[in-house]
């Protein structure tokens, strides 16, 4: 039966010391079920602090999302980044310490995060040794995917029901379909804030595609209540005019936004609403908001779980960790490398919590 125990005092290993970070508990803030999640969706997001892709921007922000492109901090510089974010893993102990007698709650994003970055998003697929962990980590800590795929292809993916899912960049949450020890029922666990763009991000996917088409490598994904231009397999001459093609089908459509991520352009809804505001949600479905007996834990590599890092950050508990090999800036507290050190993190936290409810 699944055992979502807080780490006990005994379970917990000798403390290491942290990085910084301000000693504050979550600030106190009032319960959001999901049938108003859609009311504190309302008004437009923050376009300066969005990452909102603006004109002339646009081609630049392509190339910065390519390492052969971005400039990254090299020598002394990256030691002292890694000063700044250091490894997960090697200071899994201190981890360990900071969450003693809390409840850890795992948010996990997909891509680039339990599966590797593919040429083919459509074969973004995680291994068995890599769900395992996952599932491992579920029978301990609740549970939760961020992604910006669709809620139904990540289930897909992943393929553990017992998780809660956030899909299209938290615009889509949904409980465990299989019975769990969550403090949420599984069946009131139900976000939808963007539901009225559904008709417009279908017409937009539609007259995307049809663009694309003259672009060789250019795909269109969508992923329900948000689309994703995949520019990974475009010759970068061809880039500019991709881009150009994006920003004219957007020109109609004022209530929808364009930002960036890894080798791809995401068309989202203007709302205020992001993993960040997905990551509340869940932590107030669960029961946790308010509480200093928590631990949020929050990995991912995309600009857009920057979004979940700051609350953290701003809630004063818990740790965003990045999964890059570059130094970058980032509001996370630690860092891992890849996939495949994500697996061995969650493994190890898991040792750390003991044998208990196994």
């Amino acid at each position: 039966m699944t055992n979502h125990a807080a780490f006990a005092a005994e379970d917990a290993v000798t403390a290491v010391p942290l990085p910084a970070q301000a000693g504050r508990h979550f600030s106190s803030f009032p319960p959001r079920r999901a049938r108003d999640c859609r009311k504190a969706a309302l008004g437009r997001m923050d376009l300066g602090a969005s990452g909102v892709l603006r004109a002339g921007s646009l081609l630049d922000s392509m190339k910065a999302s390519s390492p052969r492109h971005a400039k990254f901090a090299a020598g002394a510089d990256h030691e002292d980044w890694m000063e700044k974010h250091p490894s997960a893993l090697e200071w899994i102990d201190a981890v360990v310490a900071a969450a003693k007698g809390k409840q850890i709650v795992m948010f996990l994003d997909y891509d680039g995060t339990l599966s590797p970055i593919v040429e083919d998003p459509d074969r973004a697929v995680m291994t068995e040794e890599m769900r395992d962990a996952v599932r491992s980590v579920a029978q301990h800590f609740p549970t939760a995917i961020v992604s910006g795929r669709s809620r139904d292809k990540v289930l897909n993916f992943v393929k553990l029901e017992e998780l809660y899912y956030a899909g299209s960049h938290g615009m889509d949450i949904k409980g465990p379909t299989t019975v769990s020890n969550h403090k949420a029922k599984a069946d009131e666990v139900l976000c939808q804030p963007a539901t009225e763009f559904l008709p417009v991000i279908q017409e937009v996917y539609e007259r995307l595609t049809a663009k694309m088409e003259s672009i060789p490598g250019a795909m269109v994904e969508n992923n329900k209540f948000c689309l994703s231009v995949h520019f990974r397999c475009v010759d970068k001459e061809e880039w500019d005019a991709l881009g150009e093609e994006v920003r004219a089908v957007l020109e109609g459509y004022p209530d929808l936004c364009l930002t960036k991520g890894r080798k791809v352009l995401e068309i989202r809804p203007s709302i205020k609403w992001d993993k960040g505001n997905a990551l509340e949600f869940l932590l107030e479905s669960l029961g946790y908001a308010g509480r200093g007996d928590v631990f949020p834990i929050y990995i991912g590599d995309d600009r857009t779980d920057e979004d979940a890092f700051k609350v953290l950050r701003n809630m004063g508990q818990g740790i965003g960790i990045l999964v890059t090999k570059f130094a970058k800036e980032t509001t996370a507290s630690y860092s891992l490398r890849e996939p495949a050190e994500v697996k061995d993190f969650l493994r190890k936290l898991v040792m750390s919590n003991g044998t208990k409810g196994q």
